[in-house]
């Protein structure tokens, strides 16, 4: 079965791939701290110096550690920094079912000593991931309450009321998390904070402070904080600034899919079509994702290819349904497309019955403006715009709302 995974929302939030180097690193301090965990301090953690994040790197290390936990299933340490490894290989080849088994894992270990603090806190990163969001605050407030000076659990607290669309509680936990410490982590939370709330130039700014303390050994994640600064700088049409930073992210990790799906942003921008989807093609050889074969389908039918264009949107619909379900994004890809709008205007509601973050709620608006049913894409839009965003396609459906709107009301 092909395997899909969707870097757009890999916590779009995506802020898992800077929370897991500072899990790593805080596990092997807290550990070598307890004499009591013997020669489970052996395992470094992923990023550190000795075990790197390169795409071989991974790969070894991922052997090694699945041996060491079939042979002792209760070295916790060695179960924590194999699910990091599996979640990070997650993000770079779209096999959703590596973070399954990174889950497995965790949750084995922790068969045998439940109380674990270092497994039950990877845990909480791992549901982030797996969109399992009240799931994630619920374990991150467990781990505050035991260990309420560990920055690490208000960013998963932060990050899961993030995606239900609680956004006080949200920026309070980060503001927590970086009182704290100020880390790669917090940095790039706070990057997203500001880039909510329209901030893009403190988001850049903050986002480079997360670049700058991203380990040397984790060219994984010094990738994707790049690849999180040239999105931004594309946002504000600094086309030069986006480019020098997809070429940092691919120099410290080549082929990295959140660096090649931006170049590829960046080159359709610039009306190279032909380009951006060679790319893409090239991308969906090593990471296929519902994300990617959505935007495959939009050049392929940009320039003429209409064929190839609806095979490449069956496999988004599908992979969307089935490999990484993600509601809102299945609706906002019918409503964008036109498909089975009825359908679009379910699911979206549906999604906004248990998260209110501003991408369902414009997600929602669109479908209901599709569906024709301005009045409640009137009001779910103004929900979309409640944080300040300047999210371009946000604010392009709130412009075809209100004219709608206005020509119903002049009628």
């Amino acid at each position: 079965m092909r395997r899909f995974f969707t870097p757009s929302t890999f916590v779009s939030v995506a802020i898992i791939a800077a929370v897991t180097a500072m899990v790593a690193v805080a596990n092997l301090r807290s550990r070598e701290s307890r004499a009591s965990y013997g020669r489970q301090a052996n395992w470094r953690p992923m990023g550190t110096r000795g075990a790197g994040t390169s795409r071989a790197d991974l790969g070894a290390r991922i052997v090694e550690l699945r041996a060491a936990v079939a042979k002792q299933s209760e070295d916790v340490a060695a179960a924590v920094v194999l699910a990091d490894a599996l979640v990070r290989q997650t993000r770079i080849t779209g096999n959703t079912g590596l973070a399954i088994e990174a889950e497995g894992v965790l949750k084995r270990a922790l068969a045998n000593d439940v109380s674990n603090y270092d497994a039950n806190r990877a845990l909480g990163s791992l549901l982030l991931s797996q969109h399992r969001f009240r799931e994630a605050v619920a374990i991150g407030e467990k781990n505050r309450d035991a260990r309420p000076y560990d920055p690490i659990n208000y960013g998963v607290i932060g990050d899961g009321y993030l995606e239900l669309g609680d956004y006080d509680k949200a920026f309070e936990a980060f503001d927590r998390m970086m009182s704290l410490r100020p880390s790669s982590a917090s940095y790039a939370r706070v990057a997203y904070a500001r880039e909510l709330q329209g901030n893009l130039a403190g988001a850049i700014e903050s986002m480079k402070l997360a670049v700058d303390a991203t380990p040397p050994d984790d060219p994984e994640a010094l990738a994707w904080h790049h690849a999180q600064v040239g999105d931004l700088y594309l946002r504000l049409g600094r086309m030069h600034e986006a480019e020098s930073e997809y070429i940092a992210a691919s120099h410290a990790f080549p082929g990295h899919p959140f660096a090649m799906t931006g170049y590829s942003r960046l080159l359709a921008a610039r009306g190279e079509p032909g380009a951006a989807l060679a790319l893409l093609q090239e991308l969906a050889t090593t990471a296929p994702t519902p994300d990617l074969a959505a935007r495959t389908g939009d050049l392929l039918a940009q320039i003429g290819r209409r064929d190839e264009a609806e095979r490449q949107y069956a496999l988004a619909e599908a992979g969307w349904r089935t490999d990484a379900p993600e509601p809102k994004n299945l609706a906002r890809f019918l409503a964008d497309h036109d498909r089975k709008i009825p359908e679009a205007v379910a699911v979206a509601a549906g999604a906004a019955a248990e998260r209110h973050d501003i991408f369902t709620e414009d997600a929602l608006a669109w479908a209901y403006f599709k569906a024709g049913r301005v009045a409640q894409a009137r009001e779910a839009i103004a929900r979309a715009l409640r944080t300040g965003s300047k999210d371009a396609d946000i604010r392009a459906h709130a412009r075809a709302i209100e004219a709608a709107a206005g020509q119903a009301a002049a009628r």
